[in-house]
């Protein structure tokens, strides 16, 4: 045999090797992707109302102006390499909530509970409701692989019950999960979601009764509680990043109270919208953790949270986002004291609770820096 043929054969073998292997790949991410974890697909008349919405554009939501992110993979792994310390090097204090406690009716004025990250157990007038559930241990599509929780919840998700609705601001796996989803809904919780989302929790076997896709602006009133979807600067997906379902913030109100829930979002005129639109809000949830210099336009700053909050006129602020998974890299701890900083010099109210700990509104309360190290 020449040289050549010799040559010759070995490009072939090395090719046919590679094809095989390309084509591995594809069947295995094809298998992978057909898990549920990864959600549903979006059809019929649920199709035909998201391209309807004012920010569906050419076969995806949008923001308006649209986001300008630097994802150059360099500049991003550089800042990954800065040494920060991005999990705690203790214990996290958790208060433990009693399974008991919330098989009663819920209390009659206003009150919440931080689970960490975006979740948040609020009472209002009587309504149990919560702000983008996970009590999963990871972040993840997966069981074994992805964020791992800094700490555990206040209470495990077998012994939850009486959540009368959820509001989803969009869907991450840090902000929807899949497990925690299907067990609330066994109770008969309800889940207000942005458009498309809905197909995510059908696929999942949510009952579509339980199920309420809307629009940005849209307003539903549940067990006497307004409940609204307002705008946030952002992007979604579940397979990829492709912008395929909508992201949102809400507003729930009562005739006594109101609350804000930030979701994840960039700092932008919607908040002094927002605010002309519906007036005052009593407390913020507000996004403060997970953001870096090449991603602002869509994870806004603690410096832009406590901004966005006095555009509201939001009488307190809660920082959620923050102390739970690590998803950026900056210093674990560095979202709150930023936030408190920021706060300090617009003269901001700010409440730190640990995780698992009521904060009534209109009671006074005691923050404690339980974050810092002793």
């Amino acid at each position: 045999m020449t040289i050549q043929r010799k040559i010759k054969r070995r490009i072939i073998i090395a090719i046919s090797i590679l094809v095989g292997l390309i084509l591995l790949l594809a069947v295995t991410a094809f298998f992978i992707f057909r898990m549920p974890a990864f959600g549903g697909s979006f059809e019929g008349r649920r199709l035909e109302r998201m391209k309807s919405s004012p920010e569906y554009q050419d076969g995806r939501f949008e923001n308006s102006p649209k986001q300008n992110t630097d994802n150059s993979l360099i500049k991003n792994f550089k800042l990954y390499r800065q040494g920060f310390v991005r999990e705690p090097e203790f214990e996290i204090p958790v208060n433990k909530i009693h399974p008991n406690s919330l098989q009663k009716a819920a209390a009659p004025g206003f009150r919440v509970n931080w689970f960490g990250h975006a979740t948040v157990l609020s009472e209002m007038d009587g309504v149990r409701f919560m702000t983008d559930p996970v009590l999963s241990e990871r972040a993840s599509p997966f069981k074994s692989v992805g964020p791992k929780r800094f700490h555990p919840t206040p209470i495990p998700l077998n012994d939850m019950s009486g959540i009368d609705f959820v509001v989803v601001s969009h869907d991450h796996y840090d902000h929807l999960d899949m497990e925690t989803v299907k067990y609330l809904a066994k109770q008969a919780t309800h889940f207000f979601v942005g458009l498309g989302v809905g197909a995510h929790l059908e696929k999942w076997g949510i009952p579509a009764e339980q199920i309420h896709e809307m629009d940005w602006w849209d307003e539903f009133t549940f067990r006497g509680l307004k409940i609204i979807c307002t705008p946030a600067r952002h992007y979604s997906g579940r397979k990829a990043m492709d912008n395929s379902t909508l992201w949102a913030s809400w507003i729930v109100k009562s005739p006594n109270h109101s609350v804000y829930f930030s979701g994840d979002t960039g700092y932008a005129g919607h908040f002094a919208d927002i605010r002309k639109k519906y007036g005052p809000i009593d407390i913020s949830f507000m996004k403060v953790g997970a953001y870096g210099e090449t991603w602002l336009d869509i994870h806004m700053d603690p410096e832009s949270a406590v901004l966005a909050h006095k555009d509201l006129e939001a009488k307190i602020m809660l920082p959620v986002h923050w102390a739970t998974f690590d998803l950026s890299y900056h210093a674990w701890e560095e979202p709150i004291l930023r936030t408190l900083s920021a706060a300090k010099s617009k003269n901001a109210e700010v409440i730190t609770p640990e995780v698992g700990e009521w904060f009534e509104f209109g009671k006074p309360f005691i923050n404690h820096n339980w974050y810092q190290k002793k």
